[in-house]
């Protein structure tokens, strides 16, 4: 890859050695294009293997389009969401000028390849790696919850650890849903079905079913876990902030040899009764100076990854909550 410079600022050519990835780089129509365009307000003219960059932010703009150059030369398929990210992870390294591309760490499962789309998803998927107990605390749409079951998935595939078990507390979220009919995996699945969902898009259906079947996946409430010690598995518990003291506790004293753990929820939307204090708050600070294998990662609304607006409503809440300073 070739990049010149013209004396002045306001213009950059860059130029792609591969051909034949140049329109895997540019987009059907050019909508990759024209999305960076419409994020940076800069210029991009596409001509063979050359773009011409004008505009505002024209250095980060040929940041982002070398890091998309090199994740197609990895194989890896490029749209919106890469695009979006890409923009996101060079945004934050605060320097445009000269840089290879943002080294993004992994998740490989059967189905899918998984990818750190901001600086604090990288740091987070480093954590799964290295720690055995894992706290993710943060707004909605940040991943939180989806990577480390992606990475559950991948160390089951690779017999790095032989069950996973998914838990959450029952608690509705506002509003009471009464007696539900069936089984009691009828009346549980409805809380859990975030997690479904996770697992579904990393593993296919038909391995999910048999993984259920045989006990290698277990989806339970949080109450099913008292009285268990839980070795050689990968142990999630989602939306942890609707825990009790007592029920955490119980909880994180439920890790076995070869075993990790990771706790993520959101303190901003604790649904518990107000005299009830929770139990992720309260692990978070009992397990803040624990610095070996235990790991905190924090979220914010700049990490929100799902659809454009979901970051800005999560900004203007907490926004609106700061302004009314009422705490929980």
């Amino acid at each position: 890859m070739k990049n010149s410079q013209n004396n002045i600022d306001e213009n950059i050519v860059i130029s792609f050695n591969n051909q034949k990835l140049i329109p895997d780089l540019f987009g059907q129509f050019d909508k990759n294009l024209r999305r960076i365009e419409y994020l940076l307000n800069v210029n991009l003219h596409g001509r063979g293997k050359n773009v011409s960059i004008s505009g505002e932010k024209i250095h980060l703009a040929k940041n982002v389009l070398n890091d998309l150059y090199e994740q197609l030369k990895k194989g890896f398929d490029i749209g919106f969401e890469e695009v979006d990210a890409s923009i996101r992870m060079n945004s934050e390294k605060n320097n445009y000028t000269e840089k290879t591309a943002v080294d993004i760490p992994i998740i490989r499962t059967e189905k899918k390849i998984v990818r750190a789309r901001t600086h604090t998803q990288k740091k987070y998927i480093n954590a799964l790696n290295a720690s055995e107990l894992t706290f993710g605390v943060g707004p909605a749409g940040t991943g939180k919850t989806y990577l480390p079951v992606a990475h559950a998935v991948e160390m089951l595939e690779k017999e790095e650890v032989s069950k996973i078990i998914l838990s959450r507390p029952a608690v509705e979220a506002g509003e009471k849903l009464g007696f539900l009919p069936g089984d009691l995996k009828d009346k549980v699945d409805p809380y859990l079905r975030p997690l479904y969902d996770a697992l579904e898009d990393v593993l296919s259906f038909k391995k999910i079913e048999k993984y259920m079947e045989i006990g290698v996946i277990e989806i339970a409430p949080l109450a099913f876990m008292r009285g268990r010690t839980l070795s050689n598995a990968y142990i999630i518990l989602d939306e942890a902030q609707n825990t009790s003291k007592m029920q955490m506790k119980m909880f994180l004293t439920r890790l076995g040899f070869n075993s990790r753990m990771v706790i993520t929820g959101d303190i901003t939307q604790i649904d518990l009764p107000n005299n009830i204090t929770s139990g992720l708050s309260e692990a978070l600070k009992v397990t803040h100076f624990i610095k070996d294998k235990v790991c905190q990662i924090y979220f914010d609304d700049q990490d929100v990854v799902r659809h454009p607006l979901v970051q800005k409503i999560v900004k203007a809440y907490e926004k609106a909550e700061k302004s009314i300073n009422v705490p929980r």
